[in-house]
């Protein structure tokens, strides 16, 4: 049997198993594992590791701030640099206008994707307090591929208690995946108006305004809510460990509460926000970066499971955007770009290390994301899947830059680092669209994920 593509003598892993096989693929899809299979097209991976292709469930692509500020990364260069990266699907957001129903937002935002992206993505539905009054709407979004629902608990998107408990309900009605940005807003606006009130301007003061203590109350009170309502919660972006202890004890009691970390809780300390020359503001993200004893207690969660999904929260913003805050750090925009660095470095700062071993890796980073996501076929490598595969050297070395990544982005806030471990191919639906450092895919080969409860 003569198959599409074979991938010989590699080192297969995944989140269950790691195992020597050929791996054949025929019309997309993997169809076969074995020895000396044959195949029109042959990559050796001799010394490689053979993993599925890594699942990003949390960026946002041109995402709006409004006055002309928008995240850098397009849908195509965003996907791009996932692609180089070994993602092979991302999950963004729909965010819907106060003229729109939620549908037509949901459309909008696929017009801005399709003819762009070369991975494949599906979306979230934002909840915001205009779409408390449309609730009703969301058996139609059910209908239309959309399975996930984010909520949050700062900015203007922030639901009060009530409209959090009845968003929950409604997304629980249709089937939904509720996932939320838990912070305690209240606390953070009068933080930052005490410290710009004391002429505390700086990006240091960032993460002094939103105290941990505080994300881990906000996460608690959106658990409690969650199991009162009786629906799963999956928690954005977790950033200490008061959050981890949240959900630990959640998950404890038998409730379906699941987390998720980033690179930047992995490999940044809050001393990025005191770089000279004004670039602190590169690192402010919200939930911020903490003090290094918090990045050693996310290692140790997702040593133990607590912590279930590494994701990037990819949001890049020029640098110019960024300068917005040099006398105001709370009008700087928040996010910064991982979603190339991601794979890789949960590689060298977990397995390289042994903090984590490479099934949990995969699992981390491929397969639970894909679960919790209900991105069907994807996360996995399982005959009937698609054949979304990396091809992962584990001994290439890569000094994180500017020049060495390929987001929108003069800057990056992990200049310097060095990780061991590099995609070598990246290999979506059968098609190999990274290629030691070459790039082949095209604008819109990436499709939409329909999904189903």
């Amino acid at each position: 049997m003569i198959f599409d593509l074979v991938i010989q003598n590699g080192t297969v892993v995944t989140s269950a198993a790691t195992f020597q096989a050929d791996v054949g693929v025929r019309d997309g899809k993997i169809a076969a594992f074995g020895q000396s299979l044959e195949g029109e097209r042959v990559l050796d991976a001799t010394d490689m590791l053979v993993t599925p292709g890594a699942v990003d469930i949390h960026v946002h692509m041109q995402m709006s701030l409004g006055d002309g500020v928008v995240s850098a990364d397009t849908f195509l260069t965003g996907t791009r640099a996932a692609a180089f990266g070994g993602t092979t699907a991302i999950v963004d957001f729909v965010e819907v206008e106060p003229q729109q129903s939620m549908i037509e937002a949901l459309h909008a935002r696929q017009a801005e994707a399709d003819p762009q992206v070369v991975i494949d993505y599906a979306l979230h539905m934002t909840l915001g307090p205009d779409e408390i009054s449309k609730l009703d709407q969301l058996t139609a979004v059910a209908a239309a591929g959309i399975t996930s629902y984010k909520l949050y608990m700062a900015y203007g998107f922030r639901l009060t208690d009530d409209q959090l408990y009845r968003a929950l309900r409604a997304v629980r009605d249709v089937g939904g995946m509720p996932v939320i940005h838990a912070e305690n807003w209240d606390i953070i606006n009068a933080l930052v108006a005490d410290n710009l009130a004391a002429g505390r301007t700086s990006s240091h003061w960032h993460p002094r305004s939103r105290p941990a203590l505080f994300e881990g109350e906000a996460a608690g009170r959106a658990i409690d809510i969650a199991a009162y309502v009786g629906t799963p919660l999956h928690i954005f972006h977790v950033s200490c460990r008061e959050v981890v202890a949240k959900i630990a004890a959640a998950r404890r009691q038998g409730l379906p509460i699941t987390g998720e970390t980033c690179p930047q809780y992995l490999n940044l300390t809050w001393e990025a926000y005191d770089a000279p020359g004004g670039r602190g503001a590169y690192a402010v993200c919200s939930p911020p970066i903490r003090d290094r004893s918090q990045q050693q207690a996310l290692w140790q969660a997702l040593a133990r499971g607590e912590l279930q999904v590494v994701t990037t929260d990819h949001c890049p913003f020029s640098a110019e955007d960024k300068a917005r805050g040099r006398d105001d750090y709370s009008q700087i925009p928040g996010g910064v770009p991982s979603i190339e660095m991601r794979f890789a470095s949960m590689y060298s700062g977990g397995v390289v290390t042994g903090r984590l071993t490479p099934n949990q890796w995969v699992d981390l980073c491929c397969t639970t994301p894909a679960k919790i996501a209900n991105l069907a076929g994807k996360g996995d490598l399982i005959v009937g899947y698609d054949a979304d595969i990396v091809i992962f050297d584990p001994g290439q070395k890569r000094i994180l830059s500017p020049e060495t990544l390929h987001e929108n982005v003069s800057w990056t806030p992990y200049n310097g680092l060095e990780i061991q471990g590099w995609p070598k191919v990246t290999i979506s639906r059968g098609e190999v669209i990274v290629h030691d450092g070459r790039f082949f895919g095209k604008p819109g080969r990436g499709q939409f994920i329909f999904r189903k409860v």
